[in-house]
């Protein structure tokens, strides 16, 4: 059966304006259009690109397709990816109790409650983009990400406005590193981020592959990627396969957001920050995300 839109089912918690707040947080975000009511998105499914445009209702969400009829093997392919963005399938309200028995936590989930761990569903582009921000400023990692995605990823123009989807590993594991330059992407990581496309090419890594493995040995396998350290790993694992106990402990916003809300001048320690890991335990992640979400204001 064909159709021009679907809907999904939601279980509470989950506050679509919330999630449209942290969609955006960046003016130079080019994988979506995030407005007032409504995020629209480009979905490659199989070479086909099909534009939805993601709406809330009183059961969930609606996907309406403005300008396609979809097959029932393509509704399958978005709404699993929808799941997987919005995080749909993890039983927040868990992570919720948690957090009010936390001094930290208990205003964050108050403040910003609905909201899920909006992640990478596609584990080349979580890759790429987790290589992408290594040492640099969040601004400048949006920039060439847009750069990155306007060269060499799949678009198409629909009244007027081009969208994007990302590129897939088989085009840029024929790439050179040199080819990146021009773009302002280092040598290193333009070998990374080709590497890691070489590999998922090759068949050697893809999400189905990991998808089941525990997360000691999930992280083993993304660690053993070259680019790929123990906050490159932590990211993916949090951000692709929806891990609730990974923790990006060097990561600079978590410290940041820390400092912040301990009221402390001086910088957090690597041990002090683990400590708050281990106080988190079983939903590391979702902290982590409440907590960078505290970093930007209303937007």
């Amino acid at each position: 059966m064909s159709r021009a839109s679907f809907q999904i089912h939601v279980t509470a918690p989950f506050d679509f304006q919330q999630c449209l707040q942290f969609l955006r947080r960046s003016n130079d975000e080019v994988m979506h259009v995030a407005r007032e009511t409504s995020v629209l998105k480009l979905f490659d499914v199989d070479g086909r690109l099909l534009l939805g445009d993601i709406r809330e209702t009183s059961q969930g969400l609606v996907i309406v397709f403005p300008e396609d009829i979809i097959t029932s093997a393509e509704q399958e392919h978005v709404e699993r990816y929808v799941r997987d963005w919005f995080d749909l399938d993890q039983d927040v309200a868990a992570f919720v109790r948690m957090a009010e028995t936390d001094e930290l936590l208990r205003p964050l989930v108050r403040e910003y409650e609905g909201l899920r761990l909006i992640g990478f569903p596609d584990l080349f582009e979580a890759l790429a983009w987790a290589v992408i921000g290594q040492q640099i400023t969040l601004s400048f990692a949006y920039t060439l990400k847009r750069r990155f995605v306007e060269q060499y990823g799949p678009s198409r123009k629909v009244d007027g406005v081009t969208y994007w989807a990302f590129p897939n590993p088989e085009t840029i594991a024929l790439l050179d590193p040199s080819e990146l330059r021009p773009l302002q992407f280092s040598t290193r990581k333009a070998e990374y981020i080709i590497g890691i496309a070489q590999e998922m090419t090759d068949g050697r890594l893809s999400k189905q592959q990991l998808r089941n493995k525990s997360s000691d040995v999930m992280h083993e396998r993304l660690l053993s990627l070259r680019g790929v350290g123990e906050w490159t790993a932590a990211y993916v694992r949090m951000k692709c396969f929806q891990d609730p106990t990974a923790f990006p402990a060097a990561d600079a916003g978590l410290h940041q957001a820390l400092k912040h809300h301990l009221g402390r001048s001086d910088k957090l320690t690597a041990d002090e920050v683990r400590q708050y890991g281990e106080r988190f335990a079983g939903w590391e992640a979702y902290a982590t995300f409440y907590l960078w979400r505290s970093l930007y204001g209303d937007v």
